[in-house]
């Protein structure tokens, strides 16, 4: 008798087993013809009978559903998120489907950092890190780490931002990449290639010039930088202090360190060390733009406008055509227009208020005459920036130069019917 029932038994689950790859299966199917809601129903018959199931069968349970609600919501988060999880179960329960997977997990990373990149420039912080970390757990790449942070710095969510960075350091990640580059001859600028046979073909045909190849700079120095800055911002010195110091004693020459310690000392009051370490950056490579161009950029970050535009004029003392660093003045120059405006719409129409509201004007006129020449260099350098071309339009607009505002104007809406 008992042994009839254990028959029984085996036979049941055996039915059992069959039904859950039969749904699976027509859910397999359903994928494959872009049916990705009735592959859900499918699977949706099968998730009850689950749990009696061996890890190959779960796996395969896993694979469909990660496919199915990637198919039927490439820019539902939910069902994104949801994508990641089913497929790193999949992989849990059986590592083998690697290869079978990579190409679903590969669109998934896409359509969460093409879904974080538009989240981030709405200024959706906090959805852009959701996405980036969510690609990173199916990914594994630690530069989804690294973006997640970013935006979690941008959103204030210092917590997180820590979080990330910390996991960044620990997998060893530094961002250098290689890369192969040449010049344009027309242009003269240095473009990047997808590999080293493409470059050599495009300076074959004799467009491009000077092919060379590179190595990015290294993203470790921005990490630790920004994550001292945090811990000073939290009121955590001592944390901060211990972290640069750990940092620096591993890379001692490290010129993106040192400007971290640099933007540290700064925050915390100690202008003769960051003296000191700002000389020694500009010591190691004095005849460098791109040395001065990082300085301007970090001295404009602590709040040391009149810094920053020190060093992105020297930048452009040693490369006459350096567009960013024109724009960067420009923006620093145009920065102090705010609170003239906002001084100027809070004056009454007294006397006295008239006559400060023309010497209000008058500033913010001689602002705009001082930024005007760096942003005409930089329209010539590259002619088809639409914020330079808008940016100028509205300062000629305000100094009531009618033929350059018209000039500007008509550029504007021909660039933008361009695209």
């Amino acid at each position: 008798m008992k042994t009839r029932i254990l028959i029984t038994g085996l036979a049941f689950a055996s039915a059992i087993s069959f039904g859950q790859k039969k749904e699976i299966k027509k859910a397999e199917k359903a994928i494959q013809s872009n049916e990705y809601s009735e592959a859900l129903t499918y699977l949706n018959e099968a998730e009850p009978m689950l749990g009696s199931a061996d890890n190959e069968v779960k796996a395969q349970y896993y694979a469909a559903k990660g496919e199915a609600l990637l198919g039927s919501g490439s820019s539902d988060y939910t069902k994104l998120k949801g994508a990641a999880e089913a497929f790193n179960k999949a992989l849990e329960m059986n590592p083998k489907m690697g290869t079978q997977l990579a190409g679903p997990i590969q669109n998934l990373r896409a359509a969460l950092i093409n879904g974080a990149v538009k989240d981030q420039t709405a200024g959706q912080y906090q959805m852009a890190t959701e996405k980036l970390y969510t690609s990173y757990l199916v990914s594994k790449d630690p530069s989804d780490l690294y973006y997640a942070a970013s935006n979690a710095v941008n959103g204030k969510d210092y917590d997180s931002a820590l979080k990330y960075y910390q996991m960044v350091l620990d997998s060893g990640y530094t961002g250098e990449t290689v890369e192969f580059v040449a010049t344009d001859k027309e242009t003269g600028e240095v473009e990047a290639f997808e590999n080293e046979n493409i470059r050599n073909i495009a300076v074959k045909s004799g467009q491009y010039i000077k092919p060379e190849k590179r190595v990015t700079e290294s993203r470790k120095g921005e990490v630790l930088r920004n994550m001292t800055l945090i811990y000073i911002e939290q009121g955590n010195n001592e944390k901060a202090t211990e972290l640069m110091k750990t940092a620096r004693a591993e890379n001692p020459n490290d010129v993106y360190l040192m400007r971290a310690d640099a933007d540290m000392s700064y925050k915390m009051g100690d202008v003769a060390r960051y003296n000191e370490l700002m000389g020694k950056i500009v010591a190691s490579d004095p005849e460098n733009p791109e040395i001065y161009f990082n300085l301007g950029v970090g001295s404009a970050e602590i709040g040391n406008k009149e810094e920053a535009i020190k060093y992105y004029e020297k930048a452009l003392e040693l490369n006459p055509d350096y567009e960013a660093a024109l724009i960067n003045i420009a923006v620093l120059k145009l920065s102090g227009e705010d609170a003239l405006v906002e001084e100027m719409n809070s004056l009454g129409n007294s006397k006295a208020d008239n006559q400060k509201y023309d010497e209000l004007k008058q500033k913010r006129n001689d602002i705009y005459k001082e930024t005007l020449p760096y942003l005409e260099k930089a329209l010539k350098l590259k002619p088809e920036s639409q914020e330079v071309v808008r940016t100028l339009m509205n300062i000629y607009g305000q100094l009531a130069e009618e033929a350059k505002y018209k000039e500007m104007k008509a550029k504007l809406e021909s660039l933008e019917k361009q695209g």
